[in-house]
């Protein structure tokens, strides 16, 4: 098979072991800057045009688009659909993912447990905000947030107020949550390859920091989800449609809560957390994804009024 694998950088550590998993496996895995796609739109003739040549042959693809370009990676994917491509990711399942706030709703809708959450449009109404939540400690994410950046813990309703006013001053768009202390810090983060849990680990953030994330300089150590857990991490895997995700989740005396839904998740944490060939795991999925195409491209008989004589 020939895989384009959609990374802006070529060196990162997931993008280098897709490519080294591919290889392994005998497939041809090309790196494609999706930035750098021209995208070209004409009636039954959608194209790409990347270094001056025009990418064709692919038989799928696997985006890896940053949060900061969902929008135009997302128009590169939809391109590569519209060529027929298989992708192991589909794009109209990482817009609903990027979407913080959608994505919840989705998730809430399919009975996916999580914090709870409230929303408004700059209300000053904030008391009742903190309240609807719980109460103080919560707390509060910007929206557009990545990687715990724009995530900050109110531990009292007068800070909490005066974050969220801050906030909306500079018509920043935010979520307030409640805070779950029982998970002491830690979340788990269950990686999920075409409907089946693959990997897990949890990320304990560094000693007075209640981020979890590997960036903030958390750790990553192996665990063994609970069946719970397990249907919690498919279940919203599902209901976002996507065939690869990180689902990260909160340990609460209620059971699992799902935080978020990753549809780019990093490789290199949940590698050597697990010792899991997880690269591995997403080419054999993708690769599976194209043959299924040949083989019903195959078996599809041609209209009659177009056979040959």
């Amino acid at each position: 098979m020939k895989l384009a694998i959609l990374s802006r950088e070529p060196k990162l550590y997931s993008t280098t072991r897709l490519v080294e998993a591919a290889e392994q496996r005998g497939h041809e895995a090309v790196v494609v800057d999706h930035l750098h796609c021209n995208l070209v739109l004409e009636k039954g003739k959608p194209g790409i045009i990347y270094q001056g040549q025009q990418l064709e042959g692919f038989d799928a693809i696997i985006p890896r688009i940053g949060a900061s370009v969902t929008f135009y990676g997302c128009a590169v994917v939809r391109q590569f659909e519209m060529m027929k491509v298989r992708t192991a990711v589909e794009s109209q399942a990482i817009v609903r993912s990027r979407d913080k706030l959608r994505s919840m709703q989705i998730l809430a809708r399919a009975g996916v447990g999580m914090p709870k959450t409230a929303f408004t449009n700059y209300s000053n109404e904030v008391p009742e905000m903190i309240q609807q939540v719980g109460g103080a400690p919560v707390i509060i994410k910007l929206l557009e947030g990545t990687q715990g950046l724009g995530v900050v813990l109110a531990e009292s309703e007068k800070a909490a107020q005066s974050v969220i006013e801050a906030f909306h001053n500079l018509k920043a768009r935010i979520i307030v949550q409640e805070f779950i202390a029982e998970s002491k810090g830690a979340d788990l983060r269950a990686f999920v390859v075409n409907g089946e849990v693959v990997g897990a680990m949890k990320r304990q953030g560094k000693e007075g920091e209640f981020r979890s994330n590997l960036h903030r300089g958390g750790s990553g150590t192996l665990v063994k989800l609970t069946r719970a857990e397990k249907a919690a991490a498919l279940l919203a895997t599902k209901a976002l449609g996507l065939g690869i995700a990180g689902v990260d989740m909160l340990q609460s005396k209620r059971g699992p809560l799902v935080l978020e839904v990753n549809s780019s998740p990093g490789l290199e944490g949940i590698e050597k957390a697990t010792g899991l060939d997880i690269a591995g795991k997403i080419i054999d999925y993708t690769a599976g994804l194209a043959l299924k195409k040949k083989v019903k491209q195959a078996v599809t008989p041609t209209p009659p009024d177009t056979q040959p004589d």
